[in-house]
This record gives C-alpha cells, sequence and structure tokens, in this order.
C-alpha cells in the first residue's frame, strides 16, 4: 500500500492503475439498449482526479468528452435540494432499491414514493422538482456544470438524446404512473424532454471531477459561495455511496469505499470528503450498467492510497 502525504501529487498513482488497466481482459460491454452508445469501444479508459484548489491531472484519455447519463443525477439533486431543501425528502426516498435501475416494482406498493434519487423514477422526481423552481432544469443543469468545471463548450448530444427518446417507453411509464399519484408536477411528455437532455450532456473525466468539487468541499463551490450546506452535503454523499451504483452498490461500498456515481455512459464520480473528487471513464458495463474497468480503478485507488470513508 503506497500512503500519501497531504501534499503528494496522485499522478504515479493515476499511472500505475492505467497500467494495470490496459492489461486487463474482459472489460465489459457498451450499453447496447441505447443505440447512439451501442458503438463505444470497450476498451477506452481515461481518469482524472481534481483536488480542493481545483487542481486536475489525469490519465489516459481524461480529457475526451463521453456520455454523461446517469451521473447527471447528482448534480440536479444538489441543485433541487439547495432550492427546497429537507421538502425534496418527502416525495423521494434515500433507501437503496435493490432492483433494477428502470424498474416499476415498488411504485405500485410504496403508492408512487421511488426509493431514491438515482434510480430513473427517483431521478424524473428531482428533475421535475428542479424543473419546476426554474422553468429549464436542464439548461440550470447545464449551466452549473459549465461553471463549476470551467468549461463553456459542454453542451447536449443531440444524437444520443433523440436516441434515448426514441427508446424511452419505461421512462414514460414510470413518468405517467407517478403522475397518477400526484408525484409529477410537469406535463410528462415535457418532463421526459428534460430528462433526456439531462442525460444527454457531454463532459470529459476532468469537466466532471472538477464539478464533483463541491461534495469534497462540503457544499462550496468553485468560486467560493455555498451550494448546500454542510449536513446537504453530507446527505447527497450519503445517498451515492449506498444508492449510486444501481443495484451493485453493496459491492461498490465493499470494494472501493467511496461515495460514487455511475452512468451506462461508462462514467463513475467518486467523492473522497476533504480531499479530491476523482472521475474515471470506460464504456464497457457489467451486468448491472456499471463501467468494468472503472470499478477496477477506482478499486485500485482507494487500495494504494489508503483513502476512502472507512
Amino acid at each position: 500500500m503506497v500512503i500519501m502525504s497531504p501534499s503528494s501529487a496522485f499522478l504515479p498513482v493515476l499511472e500505475r492503475i492505467a497500467a494495470e488497466i490496459e492489461a486487463m481482459p474482459g472489460r465489459g460491454r457498451s450499453a447496447d439498449y441505447i443505440p447512439a452508445l451501442a458503438s463505444r469501444d470497450p476498451r477506452r479508459f481515461g481518469m482524472a482526479v481534481a483536488e480542493l484548489d481545483g487542481t486536475v491531472y489525469g490519465v489516459g484519455e481524461w480529457r475526451q468528452p463521453f456520455s454523461t447519463q446517469s451521473i447527471t443525477k447528482v448534480f440536479t439533486l444538489a441543485l433541487d435540494l439547495a432550492r427546497e431543501g429537507d421538502a425534496l425528502w418527502e416525495h423521494v426516498g434515500r433507501e437503496p432499491s435493490g432492483n433494477p435501475f428502470n424498474s416499476l416494482v415498488q411504485l405500485e406498493y410504496e403508492n408512487g414514493i421511488p426509493r431514491n434519487p438515482f434510480i430513473n423514477a427517483g431521478a424524473l422526481v428531482v428533475t421535475d422538482r428542479l424543473h419546476t423552481r426554474t422553468g429549464d432544469a436542464s439548461g440550470v443543469l447545464l449551466g452549473f456544470l459549465r461553471a463549476e468545471s470551467g468549461n463553456q463548450d459542454l453542451t447536449f448530444d443531440r444524437e444520443v438524446a433523440a436516441s434515448e427518446a426514441a427508446h424511452g417507453d419505461r421512462n414514460a411509464a414510470l413518468g405517467h404512473f407517478m403522475a397518477s399519484y400526484g408525484n409529477i408536477g410537469n406535463p410528462v411528455p415535457v418532463l421526459l424532454e428534460q430528462y433526456v437532455r439531462q442525460c444527454s450532456i457531454e463532459a470529459s473525466c476532468a469537466d466532471l471531477a472538477l464539478a464533483a468539487g463541491f461534495l469534497a468541499r462540503h457544499g462550496i463551490r468553485a468560486d467560493g459561495t455555498r451550494l448546500l450546506t454542510r449536513s446537504q452535503a453530507k446527505q447527497v454523499n450519503a445517498v451515492m455511496l449506498t444508492c449510486g451504483t444501481y443495484d451493485a452498490a453493496g459491492d461498490f461500498a465493499h470494494r472501493v469505499g467511496l461515495p460514487g456515481k455511475s452512468g451506462v455512459g461508462g462514467g463513475i464520480i467518486a467523492v473522497v470528503p476533504g480531499r479530491c473528487t476523482l472521475c474515471v471513464w470506460s464504456p464497457g458495463l457489467d451486468e448491472r450498467g456499471n463501467s468494468v474497468a472503472g470499478v477496477a480503478a477506482l478499486d485500485r485507488f482507494t487500495t494504494l492510497t489508503g483513502l476512502s470513508v472507512f
């Protein structure tokens, strides 16, 4: 184990991880249920670390934009929580679901209240509530990501958004079902448009590691202003740890030991509170929708550095 002092750079560790990942066989398969993502090469890899002061560095394709997908759920959660506070938790839970991310099973038993903000049903509720408060949830999200990453070129991928919209029957069913319980305030077609735009944002490992920095800084944005209270930042990190990697959250916590959020574009963000944020990208997924190489890389990072929340 390499125990690193607070002044040490993480780059040698990242370089070691990249070499190990390069030799790793069997890296899963790209998300084929979204046609626009199906052709992504599962062997591509990038990883970045952003320190609290905004210093960022990485290895591999760490500046290559990719489809953020469900990673954006973390940011919409934070943006809405900052606006409405604990009232949000009356509409979405904080418990692991134990079911696939697009499951309808639990909603009927639980009166249209999703288990957590990171399954699709919960993310739809959060986006709906943010849209009610802002009039443009996806636009507010994009503006936030641009500001925190310092990259004004971040934008929506229209091809991916159109591909998801054309294959979004399950999300439409979730939206209409929750609307029947009064847990969706906007017209479902409007919500679905906002949601697919949100998920279609392209960003790099560097962009996302920087954008997630407020969670390592206990709610403080890159410009020094406060987005979340310290308690709210703790809440977001806690839900990431217990619910952030679909129905594999327990295994992720066991292996990595950090709050994390994955997306089916192959990205994963992770937070070391008070120290740094990470983002890793490799499009090859396991059967539960998490990047095979990404989880392995984060596992090695916490093993080599000794950094985790445990």
